[in-house]
């Protein structure tokens, strides 16, 4: 299942990519990818699911990007690395069926398949921090008994 979510989240990748590039509508462009991959059911079904909940959070998932890189305002993120971040941010803090480390090792996978030669770094940063501070909310809300 492992190369299949991969190839999900390329499709999503390249959705979103499209999407934050043209004034497309989101069923046409995936609709699109997906019949130019001709891939299995369950692929398409988490691609889409992707998307949607993506395109339905942008706003907290931008927000998230705001705070762990204000460095770079997103506008300004180059295309593939704020989507390649939303993505992943989504899976970590929204969608939550795949552990942390995968979302994030497939994040950075696909900042070095598609990315320039920072974005692995920059994708792995970003999300090293969104990870650190959940971690440690965490521990502050846990009460000892």
């Amino acid at each position: 299942m492992t190369g299949l979510r991969r190839k999900a989240r390329t499709v999503a990748l390249q959705a979103l990519y499209e999407l934050d590039c043209s004034s497309h509508k989101p069923e046409d462009v995936l609709a699109r990818l997906l019949q130019e991959k001709a891939l299995p059911s369950e692929v398409e079904d988490f691609a889409q699911s992707l998307v949607s909940g993506i395109l339905q959070n942008k706003k907290d998932v931008d927000d998230v990007i705001r705070r762990f890189a204000p460095a770079f305002p997103v506008e300004q993120i180059a295309v593939i690395d704020r989507n390649i971040l939303r993505l992943a941010i989504f899976e970590v803090l929204f969608d939550n069926r795949v552990p942390v480390k995968a979302a994030i090792n497939e994040a950075v996978e696909l900042a070095k398949s598609f990315g320039s030669d920072t974005s692995q770094k920059f994708v792995n940063g970003v999300l090293g921090s969104v990870v650190a501070s959940c971690t440690q909310q965490e521990k502050r809300q846990e009460v000892p008994k």
